[in-house]
């Protein structure tokens, strides 16, 4: 996933299939390659969409099992995902989505009474979730709105937990996108880019892939990314000293 556009991480992970209008990213082009539209219509919670070119890019994988393994967990979240979204949809337990008086989409301000983020002092860590960190509305798609008080914490060390992405292979892995939740949704809507973080392994160190969450510690990095014109990350962590199972 390293190239041709694959770390496109704004990821919404519990795309809602009954509102599709909180898909906010642009939808995939039918002239780039299989591998760019299946990873970018997943990592932006795009499902249906999603699982028919995954399906599609394992049949091309199956001769390359490095390659294979990874697609096949991204079907497995697809299929699950669209499971519980239809189930809630059909069966009411879906608020914060849509209010069944008008079916319009409700909207959630994140940056509505948000308290901005204190820079921890000089060796200091500051430990809080991914979603606090990401407390912002931010526009996915034109960038430019990262607040000051976020845009201050670059270079700081940080402590969060959330659950692995691989962005290379399911074995070896260097580098992974650390999300809040799989299967859930963040304040009534999909997990934004502001609410995922590229974990970046220092050079000679590798992980396997591990389902459950993790907790990581290393050097907040706050920057807009782009690839091919799509805004790939704003938070990276470097410098990382510690990936491990979460305390419970």
């Amino acid at each position: 996933m390293k190239t041709n556009g694959l770390r496109l991480v704004s990821i919404a992970l519990f795309l809602c299939l009954a509102c599709p209008a909180f898909s906010q990213a642009t939808q995939p082009t039918a002239n780039l390659p299989l591998d760019y539209r299946a990873n970018s219509a997943f990592n932006q919670g795009r499902y249906a969409i999603a699982l028919p070119l995954l399906q599609e890019l394992a049949a091309d994988y199956i001769d390359q099992p490095d390659k294979l393994g990874p697609v096949e967990e991204q079907v497995r979240v697809c299929q699950k995902a669209i499971a519980a979204a239809t189930a809630a949809h059909a069966n009411g337990t879906d608020p914060g989505f849509t209010d069944p008086s008008t079916a319009v989409p409700i909207q959630y301000s994140l940056s509505a009474g948000r308290h901005p983020h204190v820079r921890p002092a000089a060796g200091q860590v500051l430990d809080i979730p991914i979603k606090e960190l990401g407390n912002f509305d931010y526009d996915s798609e034109k960038g430019g709105n990262i607040p000051q008080d976020v845009i201050n914490l670059s270079g700081c060390l940080f402590r969060t937990r959330g659950y692995m992405i691989p962005l290379d292979q399911a074995e070896n892995i260097s580098e992974f996108a650390l999300v809040p939740s799989l299967f859930s949704c963040c304040f009534g809507m999909p997990p934004q880019t502001q609410h995922t973080i590229i974990v970046h392994l220092p050079p000679g160190k590798a992980v396997s892939y591990f389902p459950d969450e993790l907790e990581v510690q290393g050097t907040l990095k706050v920057e807009e990314k782009r690839d091919e014109g799509f805004i790939v990350s704003i938070f990276d962590l470097v410098d990382v000293t510690s990936v491990k199972v979460a305390p419970q």
